[in-house]
């Protein structure tokens, strides 16, 4: 059985830095990590190429604010493919900008979204993108998502990266980066394990 990595035990972000190598400075408090608006997106030191992902997060409640107004973040698998977090709660249809979604690629199968200030999960198995040995991609990118134990993307393709990564381009290995979308948006008990 793979080992089970963890990212985020509660206790602090010793395994996250800025995109500048900084230390992250989001607030931990009692076991949860909350993004700071403004100061940044964080970014794991762990990497990995093929992986199972486990996130938790909780929505603020912004019920006052619409759209892409209300609990924005992500979840950039590999650094570069957004998997969208928002409060897209009660929303109907959903969009590819929408949470469960990956940003401005596919929308999700259903929405999957509890009300805010509940926790919810995210649970993703990644297939990194194939190169051959001169460096060209050769394979897309795929992903099969559970929001809150239902499926909201099915082994979908992912051709290209999304805006806002951790860099601009592919490549076999990337970390794991929560995006700071000026939301408070808090998240828990974070591990990836290695496929």
């Amino acid at each position: 059985m793979p080992e089970k990595i963890i990212l985020f035990d509660g206790t602090n972000l010793d395994k996250w830095h800025t995109r500048d190598g900084g230390k992250a400075p989001w607030r931990v408090e009692n076991g949860v990590m909350t993004v700071v608006p403004h100061s940044g997106n964080i970014i794991s030191y762990e990497t990995y190429a093929d992986a199972m992902i486990h996130v938790e997060w909780m929505e603020p409640d912004m019920r006052e604010r619409t759209g892409q107004d209300r609990g924005n973040s992500g979840v950039y698998i590999h650094g570069v493919y957004e998997l969208q977090v928002l409060d897209s709660y009660g929303v109907e249809p959903v969009q590819d900008d929408d949470c469960g979604g990956i940003y401005k690629m596919h929308a999700p199968l259903m929405n999957a979204c509890k009300p805010p200030l509940e926790w919810q999960t995210y649970d993703i198995l990644f297939r990194a993108p194939r190169f051959d040995a001169g460096g060209v991609k050769i394979e897309d990118a795929r992903a099969t998502v559970l929001q809150n134990g239902l499926p909201v993307l099915n082994n979908v393709v992912m051709p290209r990266v999304t805006p806002s990564g951790s860099r601009d381009f592919e490549a076999a290995e990337g970390p794991l980066m929560l995006q700071d979308h000026c939301h408070p948006v808090s998240f828990r008990n974070i591990w990836i394990m290695k496929l």
